[in-house]
């Protein structure tokens, strides 16, 4: 892996509009990239290995729950310090930065909202401090788009509630200690149940053989009638709105995060293209390359300015769905065509673990796809600006 010589591109001077402390946070959670993920994470990504260490740094980081108050063991930070964290976290790897966005808007988010005091005093800071990691069980081998048609169901025994189904496609599972589980009651209800690693008949399969994400953990959650105790429902929000509001914080994350794996590979095909001689020139003096590198910083900046003008309403709790729906949509999507641009400038060192554009181009056909696919934020938009719903 060679030397981290990451410098973001800033061609609109956005860090004019950023506050000191929002600065401070970003810095300080570059050089923790630059120091701790760098060095290691082609090698676990070879591996296909989650890198375990990384954890503690995290929580230290603040990296987990950012914006949950200080009172849970969170850092109190605002909705941009938490977008330019998931930007610097997934500048450095989209695994990385799933485990801490799963962390905070899948698992704490919900806890946060939606849990007794009771809940969020026992769960919340020991998630903030890494003591506990955390998964979030939507997504089915039935159901992934369609969330509501869940076949997961628990049924009132009592002094408890009885879990059976699956749930597929879960980042986290295979280490977590707890799962935010989403599943249907006997009147067909969504509601959110918060499940113990040490829960008899609760299991976590790990999913092997991927392309992508592979410095992440990703399997399966198995509920073979698992015994849930009635105080671990969460109590504030039922209905598919509730998964649907912690997807909306993680998809604002993801928004965010896009830029960085964008940036990196910028960065990196611009300073490849600086050094590489052909035709006794560096490749940057030719027509084409320039036409990459322009139109590639282009995208970033405009993503930038969307982002960031959506990080002011989430800080005014003014954002829509559909307008988080369409940050994520926009920004992976550019961040991928960057990957595959800067891929090429690089020419064939741009498949190799020397550099990270490979790395980053195909974890990006992950996240294009999760937490709401390209094609639904898609519609999502279209449902909203023309008042019809084409998915249902």
């Amino acid at each position: 892996m060679r030397p981290d010589l990451f410098e973001a591109p800033d061609y609109y001077n956005m860090d004019d509009l950023l506050s000191e402390d929002h600065k401070l946070i970003r810095q300080a959670t570059r050089a923790w990239v630059k120091k701790e993920v760098s060095p290691i994470i082609e090698e676990y990504a070879q591996k296909a290995e989650f890198p375990k260490p990384l954890l503690q740094g995290l929580a230290e980081l603040g990296a987990f729950g950012p914006y949950i108050p200080l009172e849970y063991g969170g850092a109190g930070l605002d909705q941009i310090s938490y977008g330019l964290i998931m930007q610097e976290i997934e500048r450095g790897d989209s695994g990385i930065r799933s485990t801490a966005s799963v962390q905070s808007s899948l698992v704490m988010y919900p806890i946060w909202k939606y849990g007794s005091e009771d809940q969020r005093k026992k769960y919340l800071p020991k998630l903030a401090s890494g003591e506990l990691i955390g998964c979030f069980g939507l997504t089915e081998p039935n159901h992934g788009s369609n969330p509501g048609g869940m076949e997961t169901k628990f049924i009132d025994a009592g002094d408890h509630y009885v879990l059976k189904g699956a749930k597929l496609w879960i980042s986290n599972a295979p280490f977590a200690d707890l799962a935010v589980v989403w599943a249907k009651d006997e009147n067909g209800r969504i509601h959110g149940l918060l499940v113990e690693r040490s829960m008899k008949g609760f299991s976590t399969p790990e999913t092997h053989n991927k392309w992508s994400l592979r410095a992440s953990a990703t399997g399966e959650l198995i509920f073979d009638n698992v015994k849930v105790p009635k105080e671990n429902i969460l109590p504030g929000k039922s209905g598919l709105g509730a998964p649907l509001g912690c997807l909306d914080s993680a998809r604002y994350g993801i928004a965010w995060g896009a830029i960085g794996a964008a940036m990196d590979c910028y960065d990196t095909a611009l300073r490849y293209a600086k050094e590489r001689i052909q035709f006794g020139k560096p490749i940057a003096a030719t027509q084409l390359q320039q036409k990459k590198l322009a139109e590639m910083i282009t995208e970033i900046t405009k993503a930038q300015l969307l982002t960031l003008r959506l990080g002011q309403l989430k800080n005014e709790e003014r954002a829509s769905s559909a307008q988080i729906s369409m940050a994520k949509r926009n920004n992976v999507n550019m961040a991928l065509e960057i990957a595959r641009q800067a891929r090429q400038i690089l020419g064939a060192m741009g498949i190799t673990g020397d550099y990270s554009i490979m790395r980053h181009m195909m974890n990006l056909e992950s996240v294009i796809t999760y937490e709401g696919t390209h094609d639904i934020h898609l519609l999502i938009t279209g449902a909203d600006i023309t008042g019809e719903q084409a998915f249902k």
